[in-house]
C-alpha cells in the first residue's frame, strides 16, 4: 500500500493513504486525537485492574503503544487485541516519530509492536501483552476472541472511506464479545454510526472531541 508521512499539528506523524484520500490520524495532531479518543475517553474510564483492550485497526501502532505507557504507569495488566489487514510495513513504522515525542527512551519499544509476531501473544512490556491479529472485520464471523473485552478502540478508517467496517453486523459482533459495562470509543460521530451502537445495544452518548473534532462518541454495554 502507497502510503506518504505527513507532520500534524502537535508535531507528531500521521500516514496518508492517496488510494483512499485518508489519513491514519487527525491532521490537527495524531497523539492529542489517541489520548483523547481512546485513553482519557475509553481506557481510564474502566475501573478494572486487569483489562482486556480490543483494537479495530493498528495502523502506526500508536494507541497500542500510548496503552502500553499507560499500563506501566498505572502498574495496570493489559491485553491487547488488535486487529489489522494491512499492516504498516517496519521501516515505515520505524520513521513514525512518536516515541521521539512522547518518551525517546521508549523507541524500541515502540519498534517491538510492530515487529512482534502476528496470530500470537507477545509479552511486549512488563505490565502489556498483544495479539496482533491479521484478519478481514468486514466479515465479523472471521473473529472468535478466546475471551470478552472491557474497552474497544474503534479506530478503522471513516465511514465515507471504508464503509464496509461501520455495518450493523460489526457492532453486533462487538457487543457480542464485549464484557459488562464495556467502554467502546471511537473519533466517529456520525449519526448513522450512534444508531447502530444504539441497535446493537450499548448506551452511547456523544462527547466532546479532540482538535478539529466537534464531537465524538462514547458507548458503554449495559
Amino acid at each position: 500500500m502507497n502510503i506518504k508521512f505527513e507532520i500534524t499539528e502537535d508535531g507528531s506523524h500521521t500516514l496518508f493513504v492517496p488510494e483512499r484520500n485518508e489519513h491514519y490520524h487527525s491532521t490537527h495532531g495524531a497523539i492529542q486525537e489517541s489520548m483523547h479518543v481512546y485513553i482519557d475517553a475509553g481506557l481510564r474510564h474502566c475501573v478494572k485492574s486487569e483489562v482486556k483492550v480490543l483494537e479495530i485497526g493498528f495502523g502506526t501502532g500508536l494507541n497500542a503503544f500510548l496503552t502500553l505507557l499507560e499500563a506501566e504507569k498505572n502498574s495496570r495488566k493489559i491485553d491487547f487485541t488488535s486487529l489489522e489487514l494491512y499492516p504498516v510495513s517496519i521501516t515505515d513504522a520505524e520513521k513514525l516519530n512518536y516515541a521521539e515525542l512522547i518518551d525517546p527512551t521508549r523507541k524500541e519499544v515502540f519498534n517491538e509492536l510492530h515487529k512482534t509476531g502476528w496470530g500470537k501473544w507477545n509479552q511486549v512490556a512488563l505490565y502489556f501483552s498483544l495479539l496482533k491479529m491479521r484478519l478481514d472485520f468486514s466479515n465479523p464471523s472471521n473473529f472468535h476472541p478466546e475471551n470478552k473485552f472491557d474497552v474497544v478502540f474503534f479506530d478503522a478508517f471513516a465511514p465515507e472511506k471504508q464503509p464496509e467496517m461501520w455495518t450493523p453486523a460489526i457492532f453486533d459482533k462487538i457487543y457480542s464479545v464485549s464484557s459488562e459495562n464495556a467502554i467502546l470509543t471511537t473519533y466517529c460521530a456520525k449519526g448513522s454510526v450512534r444508531r447502530m451502537l444504539q441497535a446493537a445495544g450499548f448506551f452511547v452518548e456523544r462527547l466532546p472531541g479532540p482538535p478539529g473534532k466537534r464531537e465524538m462518541l462514547r458507548a458503554v454495554k449495559k
